[in-house]
């Protein structure tokens, strides 16, 4: 499961989706195991109209460690038709409890522990009619969602769509939903013969069912968890591909087909690497990827069937705009999980963080292969800014087995911080033993479950350490170190001195790490533990040190206070190797751009070989310091024409933008032929203020062709400089747009909405501020967008509709503050 995250300008913040934990959580064991499901066969057919789906099961278990006479099924909201035994050709119906959640079954016998039996069902289920509610990681619990199925919105595909972790398939088959159960599957979905079906396993049939109707039969011989059951029926065509000689193919809506290759043609690469690397062949029938319409968790790793939201297709030239950090990575993300998550799956939602943890690290694992170590510890370092950003994250242990709802594990803790405790753990070990450990792990509990103490038994067995200390303080305890560090050098003695202080509540942490020295360009190693509340480190140097790099790998889990000098960090962003050390450096020089020194860090971040550093080095510059914008303004522009990054063409663009100099007309004017929307949209935003005709003629040019950036760009172009006949061309566009869409378009609604004099549109444009922040609340700063409103009333104070703006925005502000 990957979760993704509104990020907009309007954010003002932090995420507070994590929210701080109740003082007393109940306590969620892992779920007795009494009866074992075996095998699932379904056979289900859908009523677009009513959105149900009619279902027959064959359900095969066993007793676990007992004989019993009854059986429990999770069956939510459902109508049960009929219950029965087969016995051979025999059927016999049973007695049973149904409370729209559970269905207890009498089996009119007890069976003894160990002896298969089948109960048969038909029922009916109601997922729209359910009235349950997801969370903030996963957005929906109905199980199966009807997309659009009375063709009702024109364009708009229908599909149909499952999504079941952590217990929502039980919405549309009866089972035991618990991450403990194993079973094969068998599904017959009998669907209009216009569409395309995907489900898990292997396509073993197609029949004719009736008048424009057929039944696909779908086959899965390994076992798996049922909330990695899956169904998708919609209009999509599949691109085929394979790896050693199994089914590999991509599911996407027709208009993006041609994509299909340029979005997930890596996954053949990405199994070969997986498979070497773990040491475990990819363990399943085929793989496939679709691509749904609304879906409510970002992407989900469904069994041999990943689906993922419609952030996963694009146009050729959307695909321009792209970063690793999207789908590329998400991809490697819901792959990894067959693995892990999949052939291991979590013991019970407590221990999440045996899916959760390694997927997250397998996003570091796939970018540091395919584009350097570089690109690696971006990742890694995206991923735990993440869990630094929100601080109640910092109360919760990775492992918990006491939680409010199992939604509350899909948090920055199990995810972010977990899959760093993972880089940290491979640093400890090494890289070949930590991999063997994961070889042990996997083929020890192939097809079962897994947690955390089965993973360091593995890790110990491949290493030769005892490793409880590492799981005790990372896996079982809440937080991390925060931590300064200062340095001294003794010329006397000829040795160097580093003194790190743990500044956080509780025991200090154990941190085995290596210090660098360097000297003359060149480093000494020094292996290091930390254990106490403070500790001094010497070592010897014989002249004073240009750069002591603590933490030289950069893989710690913690914070940190570096008291380094602007003098060390310029060292350190010349000399040191990795990332992060160029990133601190970029960040130390960011603190103090009137110094010359500071001004040299931020100009050679322009130049760093990491995109990623050079759209950060812009990010960071003062370009109020006349110096400094004397000195970065030449590479600006050259990099805003030609570099190779289509986000550091935009990032310089924004920054060149700021100066609102005439002489960037041209580069503007230029930038507008790039094939990138965002580039485009950065340029048509810079040409506004410079020459406002151009932009608006210009914006009119695009209004055939934008999306992402450029159609923000172009709402905010005609918000400028654009009078009441842009009007409706921006409210459709803000209507089609998703929210990220959206919160980037305000500043175009505020500003035309504080000149308009048209009283419906600016009840429309007042209404809408007021609803997208109502429904994002929780996560964004409110205050921000009111004062947006107040901005629109005062402009309006002195027009013909100033009063009834000053009602609208006195009312929107009033339901704004309500809103929880």
């Amino acid at each position: 499961m990957r979760k993704f995250f509104l990020l907009a300008f309007y954010l003002g913040g932090l995420f507070s989706a994590f929210a701080q934990q109740p003082a007393t959580l109940p306590q969620r064991p892992t779920a007795r195991q009494v009866n074992n499901l075996v095998h699932t066969k379904l056979d289900v057919r859908f009523d677009y109209a009513k959105r149900y789906l009619y279902g027959r099961e064959w359900v095969t278990l066993k007793p676990y460690a007992q004989a019993t006479d009854t059986l429990r099924l999770d069956a939510k909201g459902m109508d049960i038709n009929m219950v029965a035994l087969v016995q051979g050709s025999t059927t016999t119906p049973l007695k049973y409890d149904y409370n729209q959640h559970q269905l207890l079954i009498r089996l009119g016998r007890v069976v003894p522990a160990g002896e298969p039996y089948t109960i048969y069902l038909e029922y009916t289920a109601k997922p729209d009619e359910l009235g349950t509610k997801g969370g903030a990681a996963i957005r929906g619990a109905k199980g199966l969602y009807f997309i659009n199925p009375d063709s009702a919105v024109k364009g708009k595909p229908v599909q149909i769509w499952t999504q079941g972790e952590p217990d929502a398939n039980s919405v549309w088959f009866p089972t035991i939903d618990e991450t403990n159960q194993k079973t094969t599957q068998e599904i017959s979905l009998t669907v209009p013969s216009k569409y395309v079906t995907l489900s898990n396993g292997k396509l073993v049939q197609q029949v004719a069912a009736g008048p424009g109707l057929r039944t696909d039969t779908w086959k899965m011989e390994e076992p798996h968890a049922p909330y990695l059951f899956m169904m998708a029926v919609g209009d999509f065509r599949i691109t085929k591909d394979s790896w050693r000689g199994k089914e590999v193919n991509y599911y996407l809506e027709p208009q993006y087909a041609a994509q299909a290759r340029a979005i997930f043609g890596k996954t053949p690469r990405m199994l070969e690497f997986f498979s070497q690397r773990l040491g475990v062949d990819y363990p399943w029938s085929k793989y496939s990827q679709v691509v749904c319409r609304e879906f409510v968790a970002g992407a989900m790793e469904n069994t041999t069937a990943s689906l993922f939201g419609e952030q996963a297709q694009g146009s050729a030239r959307e695909l321009l705009d792209w970063q690793y950090a999207g789908v590329e990575r998400e991809i490697a993300h819901e792959l990894f999980h067959h693995w892990f998550g999949d052939y291991v799956t979590a013991e019970s939602w407590g221990n999440l963080t045996i899916n959760e943890s390694f997927a997250n690290f397998s996003e570091v694992l796939w970018a540091e292969h395919e584009y350097g170590a570089d690109a690696g510890q971006q990742q890694a370092d995206i991923s735990l800014r993440t869990y630094f950003r929100n601080p109640s994250n910092f109360l919760k242990p990775v492992v918990r087995p006491q939680y409010q709802e199992k939604d509350d594990m899909f948090d920055a803790v199990v995810y972010q911080k977990g899959g760093n405790i993972l880089n940290m753990l491979r640093a400890h070990v090494g890289e070949d033993v930590f991999f063997q450990g994961l070889q042990r792990f996997l083929k020890q509990n192939a097809f079962g479950t897994g947690e955390p103490h089965q993973l360091r038994l593995a890790l110990e067995e491949a290493s030769g350490q005892d490793l409880n200390w590492f799981f005790n303080q990372w896996y079982y305890r809440a937080g991390h170190p925060v931590v300064t560090i200062d340095y001294k050098w003794d010329a006397a003695r000829k040795r160097q001195a580093v003194v790190v202080r743990q500044t956080q509540a509780g025991e200090p942490f154990v941190l085995p790490l290596t210090v660098d020295l360097y000297t003359n360009g060149r480093a000494q190693h020094f292996p290091a533990t930390l254990r106490h509340a403070v500790d001094t480190l010497y070592f010897p140097a014989a002249t004073k040190p240009g750069l002591v790099n603590v933490d030289a790998a950069k893989v710690l889990v913690w914070q940190k206070q570096d008291h380094k000098t602007l003098a060390e960090f310029a060292y350190q962003y010349r000399h040191a190797p990795r990332y992060l050390d160029r990133r601190e450096a970029l960040t130390a020089a960011q603190a103090q751009q009137a110094n010359p020194l500071a001004q040299q860090i931020l100009v050679a971040g322009l130049a760093d070989k990491s995109a990623a550093l050079r759209e950060m080095a812009i990010q960071l510059l003062d370009l109020k310091n006349v110096a400094l914008r004397q000195a970065a303004a030449p590479q600006l522009e050259k990099l805003a024409v030609a570099d190779a990054s289509v986000q550091v063409q935009t990032a310089a663009l924004n920054a060149l933008s700021s100066l609102n100099e005439k002489r960037y007309a041209s580069v503007f004017a230029k930038a507008l032929a790039s094939k990138s929307y965002r580039v485009q949209g950065a340029a048509l935003l810079g040409l506004v203020p410079l020459n406002p005709g151009q932009a608006l003629a210009r914006a009119k040019t695009f209004e055939t062709d934008n999306k992402g950036a450029l159609t923000a760009a172009l709402v905010n172009v005609y918000g400028q400089a654009g009078g009441p006949e842009h009007w409706p061309l921006m409210l459709a566009k803000y209507d089609a747009a998703d929210a990220t869409g959206q919160f980037d378009m305000l500043p175009g609604f505020g500003d035309i909405l504080g000149r308009l004099d048209d009283p419906t549109a600016l009840a429309q444009g007042i209404g809408r501020i007021k609803d997208l922040t109502v429904k994002y609340k929780p996560y964004i700063n409110s205050e921000r967008l009111i004062d947006l409103l107040r901005q629109i009333q005062k402009r309006q104070s002195t027009r013909p509709n100033g009063v009834q703006v000053a009602a609208l925005v006195e009312q929107a502000a009033t339901e704004i503050n309500a809103a929880k």
